[in-house]
This record gives structure tokens, sequence and C-alpha cells, in this order.
């Protein structure tokens, strides 16, 4: 499979690329020019369209969404699976805060805040509580198991010990 992420750039950037990737011959190649380079942490960066920079930042999706295209418009087929979203804003006071990693919406209206909406919280739990807890069980796990106490051995008083049973029996049941 490929890996493919969302580009989601404001309506008049959209435009921009639009008509970049549809025009046959430009003025000058300074109109071509379209880059996205990250910095340091992997999360934010530039995207540069023309001569004019933006800020962009790399924040993964609340949920997967599967990705497929056609050769015949009859048979589809799976290309990736999308985590990931590239979101340009036009102006830098619009751009995500440092320690965002994760984008609070899905890509549509319905998925309008879906952490917070659709799936359980995670548990606060202290890690050293879970790090003893899980010691401890591996303790007992390793501990040798009770040996059973011996049963004293008792005569069976009042079974039918002379008769045989059914099933010892030389009859069968498929007698005519």
């Amino acid at each position: 499979m490929e890996e493919q992420f969302i580009l989601r750039v404001p309506p008049s950037l959209a435009g921009r690329i639009e008509d970049l990737l549809n025009s046959e011959n430009s003025s000058s190649s300074e109109d071509k020019s379209l880059d996205l380079s990250f910095s340091e942490d992997g999360r934010s960066g530039t995207f540069v369209l023309g001569g004019d920079r933006f800020p962009a930042s790399l924040l993964d999706l609340p949920s997967v969404v599967e990705s497929y295209k056609t050769y015949d418009d009859n048979v589809l087929i799976k290309t990736a699976d999308v985590g990931q979203m590239i979101m340009v804003r036009e102006n830098e006071g619009d751009s995500v805060p440092p320690g965002v990693v994760e984008y609070r919406h899905g890509l549509t209206p319905p998925m309008r805040d879906a952490r917070r909406r659709r799936f359980r919280r995670e548990p606060d739990l202290n890690p050293e509580v879970v790090r003893r807890v899980e010691k401890d069980l591996l303790e007992e796990g390793k501990r040798v198991a009770p040996t059973p106490s011996v049963k004293p051995d008792v005569s069976e008083v009042g079974t039918n010990a002379g008769e045989p049973e059914r099933s010892d029996s030389e009859e069968s049941d498929y007698s005519i």
C-alpha cells in the first residue's frame, strides 16, 4: 500500500493550486513553484506556493480514513489508510499551537469533535501504580500452586459392585 495524507488548504490557496495544476503553460516558472518542507520536529513546516510562504502543520486525524482508486469505474482497489493531515494556514497567527499533534475534528461535519463524542477516554492511571500491580500479578503467577490434600481411601459401601452395568453386558440393544 501507498503512504498518503490529506492536504487541507484555505479556499483562496485551493483556487491557486487548481489553476497551477490545470494550466498548460504559465508565464514564468516562479508561478509554478510548489514546495512543502518541515522543520526538525517533523510536525511544523512551511508550504510555498509561487513566492508566498504559508505555515503548515502535520496533524493526526481522530480516526483512520481508507483511500480507494478505480481503473474501470466498477472495481475499487484500496490504496492506503490515511491517518494524517497537513493543515496549511494563511497567516502565522492561525497556526496550530506547538504541543498539539492531533486534529480534534474529523474530515466531515458529522465527525466534529469526534475524539470527545465517539471514543472512550483513556483512564487517568498513575504509571507507578500500574507497574506495581503488573509486578504483583507476575509474582502471583510464578508461585507454585498448593498440592491438593490426599483424600483417605474409603471403600464404597452400598454400590452395585456385583451387577454388571448395562454398557458392560453382552446383550445388544439391536436385538429383534
